[in-house]
């Protein structure tokens, strides 16, 4: 979903969780899906954590705990390890997650992220901790994402931490352009470069 990113301030989804591989996010037997429609995938985020079998929502995941809401999950280190499959991110950006906030992603998962508007947010174990407890003892705490400044802030504490980002993908994340759009945006750039050639 092409959208802005600037600034968001946003509840948190608490999963605490190290070593999230893709199919826990999206289990294989979505990847058949011939749609690209973000509810089908939203609606089957975390499907096997957050469904019994005939489909009943399991009360105590999270995504079905009122106490937890907002656009940005925050989990643990090494999310969206595993397979390869766009489909995680797809579905990610299909629930309204605008960021994950982790310890570290797995390198394909992130490009994946990027590539469908999911700003992944690299912290710090200890800032990472910190939030963890921060929502554990409060659900409705808030944080603070700035992508122009790269900065996130737990707004209960006051702590900030920045992230990395290329500056590639924040300017397309700043301006909603996915590579496509970008590549247009250039057009009388290359048209002029190979013009002189």
């Amino acid at each position: 979903m092409k959208q802005k990113f600037d600034v968001i301030e946003s509840r948190c989804i608490p999963l605490p969780i190290d070593n999230i591989d893709t199919d826990q996010i999206i289990p294989a037997r979505f990847l058949k899906a011939t749609t690209r429609d973000e509810r089908f995938f939203g609606d089957n985020l975390f499907c096997d954590w957050r469904y019994d079998s005939d489909g009943t929502p399991k009360p105590d995941f999270v995504l079905n705990d009122p106490r937890y809401g907002g656009c940005v999950l925050v989990a643990g280190r090494n999310f969206g390890s595993g397979s390869s499959r766009e489909h995680a991110a797809w579905a990610l950006a299909g629930y309204g997650i605008r960021a994950v906030i982790a310890g570290s992603f797995a390198d394909i998962h992130r490009q994946n992220e990027l590539n469908n508007f999911v700003l992944p947010v690299e912290v710090s174990a200890g800032f990472l901790q910190e939030l963890h407890a921060c929502i554990a003892s409060d659900p409705a705490t808030r944080v603070r994402i700035d992508l122009a400044a790269q900065t996130v802030t737990n707004l209960s504490s006051g702590r900030s931490e920045s992230f990395p980002i290329s500056g590639y993908k924040k300017y397309c994340f700043l301006n909603a352009l996915d590579d496509i759009d970008y590549l247009l945006e250039q057009k009388n750039k290359i048209e002029a470069f190979e013009q002189a050639r």
